[in-house]
C-alpha cells in the first residue's frame, strides 16, 4: 500500500524560512514555546532547537540547551510545562521530556559538528537519566509523571516510552562520541531491553491510546520496531490514519490533520525504508505552510478549517524541518537511524 505520487518535499531554501519562524519565537532565555502564546513545554522545546542546528542556528540552538541547563530541577527532571521566559504554568513532572534532552543534546551535537556541546550538558543529561530510570516500572514500562510534582505519577504511555526508549540509544551515542565509556551508566542496557520488551510484548501495560496515530507510528520513529516488523506495524494503521491528499489524522476518530503527525510519520516511513512514502507524506504538509514559512497546527476536512484556528506552532515547523533534512540524507537521518536501502510494504 503507498501512496499516489506528489510533489516534491520543500527544498533548502524554504527550510531556511521556516526556521526563521521557529528562531522567531525564541525568548531572549532561550526558550522556545509553541506560539506566540508562550505556553511551550521541554520536548517540543528540543525538537525545535533540533530544527535550529539542522539548518546552522548554532547561536539559537546553544541557547535553547542554555535554558535547560538553568531550569533543570535539582532531581534531574523539567516540569511539563513553561511560559513566558521560563516561568511553570504546568508543574507536574515530565519523564519524556526529561529523557529527550539526551536526544536534543545528541542531534544539536552532530548537526552543528560540535562534540564540546554533549561534554558542556554531559551532567545535565546524567541527572535526566537518573530521573528517568527512577520511574521504571517492574513491567519496564516508564511512567509519565501525571501526579503533581515531587508525587509518583502510575500513567504509561506508548508514544512517550517509545520516545524514552530513542532517547535512552541517544544517551548512549552522544557518551561515545565524547568517549565515555558505558559503564559509567551501566543501569542504561538493562532499562533499555526491559523497555523494548515491554513496548513489543506487553501492551497491557500502556494506556490505551489507540485512537492517537502517535500510538501507531512511535514505535517505529523511534526505532522499537525495525525492518520488516516496523513496515508491517505502518501498513497496519495506514488506512486508519492516513488520508489520501490530506495527510495523518491525530486521531483516527476525529477529523484533524495535523502537520506534526503527517511530517512524523514521514521520518517513521523513512527510518524502515518507505523513501516514496515518506516523500509523499512530507508533501502533503505544504497543506498547512504559510507564506512566512511557518506551519499551521492543523487543518480540519473537509472544510479545511484551520485547528486551533490560526494557529501556528514552532513543533509543527520543526517536524518538517527534520523529515525534510533525513529525506535529503541530512544528519537527521542518522540521528533517526533512517536505513540507506528503500523497502516495500
Amino acid at each position: 500500500m503507498s501512496l499516489p505520487e506528489l510533489s516534491a518535499a520543500p527544498g533548502i531554501g524554504e527550510l531556511g524560512a521556516t526556521a526563521a519562524s521557529i528562531a522567531a519565537l525564541q525568548r531572549p532565555s532561550g526558550f522556545i514555546p509553541w506560539s506566540a502564546a508562550g505556553h511551550g513545554d521541554p520536548w517540543n522545546h528540543l525538537e525545535a532547537a533540533l530544527a535550529l542546528a539542522v539548518v546552522g542556528d548554532g547561536d539559537g540552538a546553544r541557547r535553547a540547551l542554555d535554558f535547560l541547563a538553568a531550569t533543570q530541577r535539582p532531581d534531574g527532571s523539567w516540569h511539563a510545562g513553561y511560559c513566558g521566559d521560563g516561568e511553570i504554568d504546568d508543574d507536574r513532572l515530565d519523564t519524556n521530556g526529561t529523557a529527550y534532552v539526551a536526544t536534543g543534546v545528541l542531534g544539536c551535537a552532530l548537526a552543528l559538528g560540535e562534540g564540546a556541546l554533549v561534554r558542556r550538558h554531559l551532567a545535565m543529561m546524567r541527572r535526566a537519566l537518573d530521573f528517568v530510570l527512577a520511574q521504571q516500572r517492574p513491567s519496564g514500562a516508564i511512567c509519565w509523571s501525571d501526579a503533581p510534582a515531587g508525587a509518583a505519577g502510575d500513567l504509561c504511555l506508548l508514544a512517550a516510552c517509545s520516545s524514552i526508549y530513542a532517547s535512552l540509544t541517544a544517551w548512549v551515542r552522544a557518551a561515545a562520541l565524547i568517549g565515555v565509556e558505558p559503564a559509567t551508566a551501566p543501569e542504561v542496557a538493562p532499562a533499555t531491553h526491559r523497555l523494548r520488551d515491554a513496548i513489543v510484548a506487553r501492551p497491557e501495560c500502556f494506556a490505551d491510546k489507540r485512537e492517537y496515530a502517535m500510538d501507531w507510528y512511535y514505535p517505529v520513529l523511534a526505532g522499537v520496531l525495525e525492518g520488516d516488523a516496523a513496515r508491517q506495524r505502518l501498513a497496519s494503521g495506514w488506512e486508519r490514519f492516513v488520508q489520501p491528499g490530506r495527510g495523518v489524522l491525530c486521531r483516527s476518530d476525529h477529523r484533524w490533520i495535523t502537520t506534526a503527525e503527517t511530517a512524523e510519520c514521514a521520518l517513521a516511513c523513512l527510518r524502515c525504508g518507505l523513501v516514496d512514502e515518506a516523500a509523499a507524506l512530507l508533501a502533503l504538509a505544504e497543506h498547512q505552510r504559510q507564506t512566512d514559512g511557518s506551519y499551521l497546527t492543523g487543518l480540519v476536512y473537509p472544510e479545511r478549517s484551520p485547528f486551533p484556528a490560526g494557529e501556528r506552532t514552532s513543533y509543527s515547523a520543526a517536524a518538517v524541518v527534520l523529515a525534510a533534512d533525513a529525506l535529503r540524507g541530512g544528519v537527521t537521518a542518522a540521528l533517526f537511524g533512517a536505513p540507506s536501502e528503500p523497502g516495500a510494504w
